[in-house]
């Protein structure tokens, strides 16, 4: 009986060991496609000194390795049925899936961290950052800009805050849906936030849907 109970629990503590070894690895030989990618991001950061370059290039190879690993490792089956404890409805695939990825090693995440914080400068930071999250950031404040005409600048700041939270959580995911469910917690919040200071969301996006739809349609007429 104890043989029983040790098992599983030596195959956990086996796991966890071996992800965070694998995790700070330095030397480590990447999937071709993920070291594209890894490359591409880089690029755009200009560097010049060669040893950063490789450095960086590395440390998300090998996040983005993890990240992959562990995803596949953790498929949404792996997750009991349940309900979310805040809507009350039925947890999705998806759902399911963001719970498996959410139990990665911290250690996975600060690794990613601490190699482009000891190498790059906070704004080549926040490149990276963006490059895993395809600039959501800059794409949904246009969107609250947009839709709250008025957006006072402390607003903004508190928003923009909320989805720099968003984002550096989000990195840890493998698939845009996931990344985007992320994003939609702290959206709520921002939302939240304007409701909070006698503003109605509701009532604000309904407007802006609607001026869409007019200038759609006298476009149409055009």
């Amino acid at each position: 009986m104890m043989r029983k109970i040790l098992k599983p629990f030596i195959l956990i503590s086996l796991l966890m060991i071996s992800v965070n070894t694998f995790s700070q690895t330095k030397d480590f030989a990447a999937p071709e496609e993920i070291t594209t990618k890894a490359k591409e991001w880089v690029t755009a950061l200009n560097l010049t000194d060669a040893a950063k370059k490789s450095a960086v290039e590395n440390v998300i190879a090998v996040h983005l390795t993890s990240i992959r690993d562990w995803h596949n490792a953790h498929p949404a089956s792996t997750v009991p049925d349940g309900i979310n404890p805040v809507t009350g409805n039925k947890l999705s695939d998806l759902d399911k899936q963001i719970i498996a990825d959410s139990a990665i090693p911290a250690s996975v995440h600060q690794s990613l961290m601490d190699g482009l914080n000891k190498n790059l400068s906070p704004e080549q930071v926040e490149t990276i950052l963006d490059k895993y999250t395809i600039g959501k950031i800059a794409f949904t404040m246009k969107g609250y800009k947009a839709i709250v005409t008025d957006l006072t600048a402390d607003e903004e700041a508190k928003i923009l805050t909320f989805l720099k939270q968003a984002r550096e959580q989000a990195v840890d995911y493998k698939s845009m849906k996931q990344i985007s469910a992320i994003f939609e917690i702290y959206k709520t919040k921002s939302e939240q936030l304007l409701n909070n200071n006698g503003r109605s969301w509701r009532a604000l996006y309904s407007a802006y849907t609607k001026k869409i739809k007019d200038e759609k349609a006298a476009k149409a007429k055009q």
